[in-house]
């Protein structure tokens, strides 16, 4: 069954749009959901922290490629942070230096997230609709002006 998805604003700085999907039937964001998974977890707050941290200076500075950690495919613009070691991953699509898609993560137990049925939902999802979006700005249909998306916010995609 595909899932209704839309493209939420959550947060916009002098450098940078952070933008995040919503699937229609949990009415929250990803991003909210990996916030509410972890914001108490006190045995990985500094993992948490430092994701928190990562994206105060994307905030400040704009989704700089040297502040992510690849993932995916050299065909799509999955990342990760925090750059540097820690056990939570939060997957995100960099779609430039002012827009960035903050998606969902969890806690890494294996070397690559594919071996991790969680993770490797959160990064399909957030490939999924990374060709749908693109196949979108490609026809026309969505643009983008500056740091943000226009003509996106009726769009419904189906992941």
């Amino acid at each position: 069954m595909k899932k209704k998805t839309t493209l939420e604003l959550v947060e916009q700085s002098q450098s940078v749009s952070l933008y995040s999907i919503s699937f229609e039937m949990d009415r929250t964001t990803e991003f909210e959901r990996f916030l509410s998974k972890f914001e108490e977890e006190a045995s990985l707050n500094t993992d948490y922290q430092k994701v928190l941290y990562a994206i105060s200076i994307i905030l400040d500075k704009g989704a700089l490629e040297r502040y992510f950690r690849p993932e995916g495919h050299l065909d799509d613009n999955l990342c990760a942070l925090p750059i540097e070691s820690g056990k939570i991953r939060l997957y995100c699509l960099r779609i430039s230096d002012e827009i960035l898609i903050l998606g969902n993560g969890d806690v890494k137990h294996t070397e690559t997230y594919e071996e991790d049925t969680r993770l490797l939902g959160y990064a399909l999802d957030l490939q999924k609709f990374d060709q749908l979006l693109r196949k979108d700005i490609e026809d026309g249909i969505v643009t983008i002006e500056k740091k943000e998306f226009t003509n996106i916010e009726d769009r419904v995609y189906l992941l």
